[in-house]
């Protein structure tokens, strides 16, 4: 019994040291986890506060996603705690300060604190504008103090309009990997010291106005990439600058480099993998083959270079073994290059805007972008073996006979198809009959005939449809409404015919659509409103967010983006003369309705009022009856409205005053009466807007009215529509099309973790309405891998 008493207590002393140590361990853990913040060291505190002091905080530019991080930090308290500041865990050192897109507003001197916290290994103070001192007399440059931070690895000071130059020495830096000044206003030469120190691998200078030389370099070190794009660089390339071994991108883009390109001398660049040249003076003829030797190459990128074009090669001992993309949009280029054949890794081919003459039956390579060329004869039945070719465009050359019915079949898989101004002949084929993921349809500008193929409705996803001038014969198909992402829908100059109904099973229809183009054809009847009152796109203003969260939710490539919309023709009158419009590809932030030419009847809808974003609508060349109605007053957006050649009466409502961004207006040849309006538009309109009225007086007419109303007003300066995305699509247009192609397809390639191709962010930056300007800021500033 004593044994078994003892037993039992040795056992109850075991459970209990058991349980002790489960215990200790559990508090070991928690305590270890729960460690304290390291104290920060009284210099690092002493300078941030001193720092803090010398800057002002702009919080009219305060956002969700840029907010003042130095407000928060106070000196009684742990300076390792305070918002974007890094501390070693074991010494309280700061090693780390991020604060980039803080609102803040000053200027960066010789003796900045940040400068000389010497164990700093990452400083990111991007996005904020040092340029802007109150001080008439700030130091308005990047100062030669930054060598200080002799253990910095990660430096980021762009995008913040920095002005002056680039200081001409800088000692340090001896452990710098990445060093970011893009987006700032940095004049003058590059000197050499960039390139020469030891442990840079990245360097961004891009989108800033450097117009060069580049110094010579010296001493050549291990960077990898370097991105010198839409600065104003001039002259020809210092040879030294292929000496740089280790590059494996290069980015020279949007330039006004010239000179002759060798192709051997890019070979000293043998780890290159992307080259882009684009949009520079370079002359020369390319040597594919020779290129070929470049073992690592995936993007060659030498676009809008007019003087460059490629030479002859027979391609029979060279292969490109891991090319992936090449752009070579209007060149030089006189023949399509043979050694593509032997390119298995080709995905991405642009060769549109050259001279190229022939047939492509040879070509079996994915040729994408080959538009704008000289190719004749027919698809070769061999495109149809490619595997998901995501895009092809084929447009604007003379290919002819019938469009081949895989294009639109499961197994091709395109997602954009542009196939425009051809010689195509035959029905249009059944596109989704068993594939659904088409956006883009371009098949205007050729001549096909026949019906629509009804497959359409099953293309869920199309957004854009361009079937004009055609010869296409059928009636409206309002079973297209059921596409719930269809906004451009261009059925102009065919023989559509019959009357505009709508679906009643589908509710609503056409509730996407943002233009709309059936003018040309047949049509007659009275305009149903029930077709204005679903066009919900066009009743409620989205904002620039809203339309980028959209692209990036189709998961679209930048590539996709680029060829997302092609031109679309928007006839208006423009003065005296009639000019077509072009719809530059981009995002879809131009409105437009065009009905003209048909002999549609009946009143003008009053539901048209309810259109608030609508920028041109055009009823011309029909036979309306009725009066104008007051309702279009409410489309304040309006910049073009023609309601010529109709059959309307009575006087011009008072209410149109309103539409203040009217640059078009023509109410001619119809039985209007009564005095024109005056005030703000209609005092810059001149006769020719209400000629063939007889009724109508006042002025700007000779005719006066009976009652003394009509007496000339002052009249003041036309007034622009500042912001206004059409006023953006008529300055590209007067700059000639291939602006817009300039923008879209040499530059798509410099692209942000957002998605956002770099023309879409310029064009927005320039043209869209002010109080987005942060938030295009803030996307520049991620091309970084960061």
């Amino acid at each position: 019994m004593g044994k078994f008493i003892w037993l039992c207590q040795i056992r109850s002393l075991l459970l209990v040291l058991f349980f002790l140590s489960v215990v200790g361990c559990c508090l070991g853990l928690s305590i270890s986890s729960l460690k304290p913040t390291p104290l920060c060291l009284p210099e690092d505190a002493s300078a941030f506060l001193q720092f803090k002091n010398t800057m002002s905080i702009d919080y009219s530019s305060y956002d969700s996603s840029c907010y003042p991080k130095t407000s928060y930090w106070n000196e009684s308290t742990n300076c390792c705690s305070w918002k974007g500041v890094n501390c070693d865990k074991a010494s309280g050192q700061v090693f780390g300060l991020d604060l980039s897109c803080s609102l803040l507003v000053g200027s960066l001197s010789p003796n900045t604190s940040p400068f000389r916290l010497q164990g700093l290994k990452r400083l990111n103070l991007a996005s904020n504008d040092f340029n802007a001192s109150p001080i008439q007399s700030g130091f308005r440059s990047i100062p030669a103090s930054i060598g200080n931070l002799t253990k910095i690895t990660f430096l980021d000071l762009s995008l913040n309009e920095f002005e002056a130059s680039l200081p001409t020495h800088v000692t340090g830096l001896q452990n710098l990997n990445e060093f970011f000044l893009n987006d700032n206003s940095l004049t003058g030469g590059i000197t050499s010291w960039p390139f020469t120190l030891p442990s840079l691998k990245y360097l961004d200078l891009s989108n800033n106005s450097l117009t060069g030389p580049i110094d010579k370099i010296q001493k050549p070190n291990s960077v990898q990439e370097v991105y010198l794009a839409y600065n104003h660089m001039h002259g020809e390339i210092q040879s030294s600058f292929f000496n740089l071994a280790n590059l494996i991108e290069l980015d020279l883009s949007s330039n006004n480099f010239s000179g002759l390109i060798k192709s051997d001398m890019l070979l000293k660049l043998k780890n290159l993998e992307t080259l882009v040249l684009s949009s520079n003076n370079f002359n020369g003829a390319i040597k594919l083959d020779v290129l070929s030797k470049l073992k690592n190459l995936s993007m060659l990128e030498l676009s809008h270079n007019k003087l460059l074009s490629l030479s002859s090669d027979d391609g029979v001992n060279s292969t490109f073994q891991k090319l992936e993309t090449l752009y070579f949009s209007s060149c030089n280029v006189q023949q399509f290059p043979n050694i593509l054949r032997s390119a298995k890794s080709l995905r991405y081919l642009d060769l549109s805007n050259n001279a190229i003459k022939g047939s492509i039956f040879k070509w079996e390579s994915e040729e994408f972008w080959i538009s704008n060329n000289n190719f004749t004869g027919e698809i070769p039945p061999p495109i149809c073996n490619l595997t998901f070719p995501q895009i092809l465009d084929l447009s604007r050359n003379y290919l002819g006979g019938i469009i081949l019915k895989c294009l639109g079949s499961s197994s091709y898989g395109s997602r954009i198809i542009n196939l425009q101004k051809n010689i195509f002949k035959g029905k249009i084929p059944d596109f989704c009959a068993d594939y659904n993921g088409l956006i883009n349809l371009a098949l205007n500008d050729n001549q096909l005939e026949g019906p629509l193929p009804r497959s359409l409705i099953n293309c869920t996803f199309l957004k854009f449809l361009n079937l004009a001038n055609n010869k296409l014969n059928d009636t409206f198909p309002r079973w297209l409404g059921a596409l719930p992402a269809l906004q451009v829908l261009i059925l102009r100059f065919n023989r559509f015919h019959g009357l505009l109904n709508i679906s009643g099973d589908i509710r609503p229809s056409f509730s996407s659509l943002q233009i709309v183009d059936l003018s040309g054809n047949e049509f007659n009847g009275v305009l149903p409103t029930t077709f204005f009152q679903n066009l919900n796109s066009l009743k409620h203003a989205r904002n620039l967010s809203e339309l980028v969260q959209e692209s990036d939710k189709e998961g679209l490539t930048p590539l996709y983006a680029l060829h997302f919309y092609d031109q679309v023709s928007v006839n208006v009158t423009w003065k005296k003369s009639e000019m077509e419009l072009e719809y530059i590809r981009t995002l879809p932030i131009f409105t437009a309705i065009d009905f003209s030419n048909n002999r549609f009847s009946g009143k003008i809808p009053e539901a048209i009022g309810e259109l608030r974003t609508l920028e041109v609508l055009n009823l011309s060349h029909n036979s309306f009856t009725g009066n104008i109605p007051p309702s279009l007053g409410n489309l304040v957006e309006l910049e073009s409205l023609d309601l010529s050649s109709n059959n309307l009466s009575g006087e011009i409502p008072f209410q149109m005053t309103k539409l203040t961004f009217l640059e078009v207006l023509t109410f001619s040849h119809n039985n209007l009466v009564g005095p024109i309006p005056h005030g703000n538009q209609f005092n810059t309109f001149e006769n020719d807007s209400y000629y063939g009225n007889l009724g109508l007086c006042g002025f700007p007419l000779t005719k006066q009215c009976g009652n003394g109303e009509g007496s000339k007003p002052p009249a003041p300066k036309r007034k622009e529509a500042k912001g206004s995305p059409v006023a953006f699509i008529w300055k590209l247009v007067m700059m000639g099309y291939g602006c817009g192609v300039v923008l879209g397809l040499s530059t798509g390639y410099l692209v942000f973790t957002t998605g956002r191709p770099w023309w879409f962010v310029r064009m927005v930056e320039r043209y869209w309405k002010p109080n987005v300007t942060r938030w295009i800021c803030r996307i520049r500033g991620k091309r970084n891998k960061h």
